[in-house]
Formats: structure tokens, C-alpha cells, sequence
């Protein structure tokens, strides 16, 4: 049976810059049934320059006249505030985790003792990012947005340098020892003891036609680690479709009001919505089951009553041949099993029947 599927509430930056605003969200997803609500920790300084142009889908929920930059720069909290928010979480009972955007924040967030290291899609080929977070020794999710199979690859051969180097491994960092490391036995199972893969599509929101989820299965397939689903798209069809599929990690945008400004509340959801969603995964986890078919217990409670006899259609004298005319199927089941009607025509009753008795 599959393990229960990790839920983390994107929180993201849907504070605006309020740290009261990300404790309202921490407290959304703990009642909406979260296993982890997760922030964005950056200096936006260390990771974009000045005039960095937004995407499509900022420009559309932002203003035009500012820059990514400053919009950016509005949703940075500080250090005192990322103590206060994993205090909160803490208390309500949910896994505080958030994603570092360049190496101090990521220092920052080793220094909080988060539980795991998400790594956004955006950063797969930030290889001193990779680098460092492999080196802490955490578990990591890898989150694998705009990238084919050979960029992942690549961001796991660094990813498996990192906890090589850890265990004492020598060597200098570098593309070919990177590759060299993930080829490596001692490599893959670093790997496969650290790292989850996410699935994404990374637009605001995701078109459905260009969810793909069966890439779920090939990233399964290709690279033998766990994987899950980061969604953007609207609703909660897909993510419910995703925990079908195995996800073993489901990530969704949370937010506490679709119309506050912002970049990323358009493709979140409201706390309600939020927490159908939970529900109907857990239901859709239950019923994924096991590989076997076989009557359920249920089943076997309703198979005598639901299934059929062979009956008399009218009345049969003893020695009267079994015909077409004067036997039929109809339930409930305990006689003689339809399958051997073919069987039984021509043959001989050896005792006379009642009109719908079971033939014995």
C-alpha cells in the first residue's frame, strides 16, 4: 500500500512582507490538514540584478512600472521574523520548511534546523547552491520545473559530489566529478537515502495540457528516487490526480485571498479550497490500495447477492431433460453456478423442480 502523501502549503511569499499575514497562513494550512507549510528565504540582492525583467504571468497580477527587483524586494523577511513564524508552526503542530534562493539564506536556513532543503526549480543548475546543500548533509527535494531529463541529472551528479564530499570523499567540484560521482554506486545510493524529485510545471497558473503528470512515472523510472508534484494549476483536479499516480509529495500554493496583490495569489488557494483539497487526496491515497485483484471484504459480503443460480424457469419432472426453456439464471447465488448452464443442457434432473427453485 502506498505511504501517505506529504502535503506542504506553499505559503511562498502570499505574506506580501507581513510576518502577522504568514502567520495567519501557517495557521490556514495547520486546520486544512498540511503536513508543512513552506516559505521563500532570499536576499534579493544575492539573487537577482537591479533591472532583472519579470515574467508574463508578474507582469499580468503586478505593476508594469516596477521592476522584478523591487517587487521582490517587498516579500524579503527577516531573520527574526523566520523565528517567530517556525516558533508558531511549531506550536500548531506543522513542519516548518522554507526555499533558500542563494547560499546565505541557505546558511540561514541550516542554522534554524529545518527539517529538509527544498530546492526551487529555478535554481537546478545553481550548482554552489546544489553544492552546499548536499554538503549540510539534509535531505533535499528537487524540484525539476523547466528542465529536461539530462539538466536533472546533472543537478543530482552535484547533488551526490556534495554528500560524497560530506562522507570524505577528495576531489575538486566540477562538471566531469560530478558526473563521475552520480555514475558512482556510493553516488546513487547517497542519492537514494537524501533526495526526493517534484514534478512541475512552472507558470502561474500551469495550462492543464501542459501538466503532463505521467512524467511522475518516468522520473520514477529514470533516476529510482521518490517522487512527487509541485502544482500550479487552477483547482485541485490535478493534485488529486498526482496522489493516483504515487506522488509521494504534493505541493500547493496557499493563499489567504485570491484578489490581494501579488504574483502568486491568482494561482493559489483559498484556505477552504485548500483544505478540500487535503481531503479528497487522502481519500484518493486510500484508494489507490494494492496490485492484487480480489473480492474486498465488502465484496464477498455482497457476492452471494448479487450473483446468480441456476434456477427452474418452470416446473421440471424428474428425468425431463435441462433445455433452454426450462432453466435460467437469476439470484441469488448459493446453487448451481451459471457457468455450468452450457454443461447441464441435455442432461437429465434427477429430482423434479418447483418453478425458481435453485438447482441443487
Amino acid at each position: 500500500m502506498q505511504q501517505k502523501v506529504t502535503i506542504i502549503a506553499e505559503a511562498g511569499v502570499n505574506h506580501n512582507g507581513s510576518a502577522e499575514m504568514a502567520v495567519r497562513l501557517i495557521d490556514a494550512a495547520a486546520k486544512a490538514g498540511a503536513d508543512a507549510v513552506k516559505f521563500q528565504t532570499f536576499r534579493t540582492e544575492q539573487v537577482m540584478i537591479s533591472d532583472a525583467p519579470k515574467a508574463i504571468y508578474q507582469l499580468k497580477q503586478t505593476s508594469m512600472e516596477e521592476s522584478q527587483y523591487e517587487m521582490v524586494r517587498k516579500f524579503e523577511l527577516d531573520e527574526a521574523a523566520h523565528f517567530r513564524l517556525q516558533k508558531h508552526a511549531e506550536e500548531r503542530e506543522i513542519a516548518f520548511i522554507s526555499t533558500a534562493f542563494d547560499l546565505d539564506s541557505l546558511h540561514f536556513l541550516l542554522s534554524m534546523n529545518v527539517p529538509f532543503l527544498k530546492i526551487a526549480s529555478g535554481e537546478i543548475e545553481n550548482a554552489p547552491l546544489l553544492r552546499m546543500a548536499a554538503l549540510s548533509g539534509k535531505k533535499v527535494l528537487l524540484s525539476t520545473g523547466m528542465s529536461d531529463l539530462g539538466e536533472i541529472e546533472e543537478a543530482l551528479g552535484v547533488l551526490a559530489f556534495g554528500y560524497l564530499e560530506r562522507a570524505g570523499a577528495k576531489g575538486s567540484p566540477g562538471r566531469e566529478a560530478f558526473r563521475q560521482a552520480y555514475d558512482s554506486e556510493a553516488g546513487r545510493n547517497a542519492l537514494e537515502t537524501h533526495v526526493s524529485l517534484l514534478h512541475c510545471t512552472t507558470e502561474y497558473p500551469a495550462p492543464f495540457s501542459e501538466v503532463n503528470l505521467r512524467v511522475i512515472q518516468t522520473l520514477r523510472q529514470c533516476f529510482a528516487l521518490p517522487v512527487g508534484y509541485s502544482d500550479h494549476t487552477a483547482g485541485i483536479a490535478v493534485p488529486i490526480a498526482a496522489a493516483a499516480l504515487g506522488a509521494s509529495v504534493l505541493e500547493k500554493h496557499l493563499t489567504l485571498d485570491h484578489d490581494l496583490p501579488g504574483p502568486d495569489h491568482r494561482a493559489s488557494l483559498e484556505p477552504e479550497e485548500f483544505a478540500r483539497m487535503v481531503q479528497e487526496i487522502r481519500r484518493a491515497e486510500q484508494s489507490i490500495g494494492g496490485p492484487v485483484k480480489r473480492p474486498s471484504p465488502s465484496e464477498l459480503r455482497n457476492r452471494a447477492i448479487v450473483r446468480k443460480s441456476l434456477v427452474a424457469a418452470c416446473p421440471i419432472q424428474k428425468g425431463e431433460c435441462y433445455t433452454e426453456y426450462n432453466l435460467a439464471a437469476k439470484r441469488p447465488a448459493g446453487g448451481r453456478s451459471p457457468m455450468e448452464y452450457f454443461d447441464l443442457l441435455g442432461k437429465k434432473a434427477d429430482r423434479s423442480y418447483k418453478e425458481d427453485e435453485v438447482i441443487r
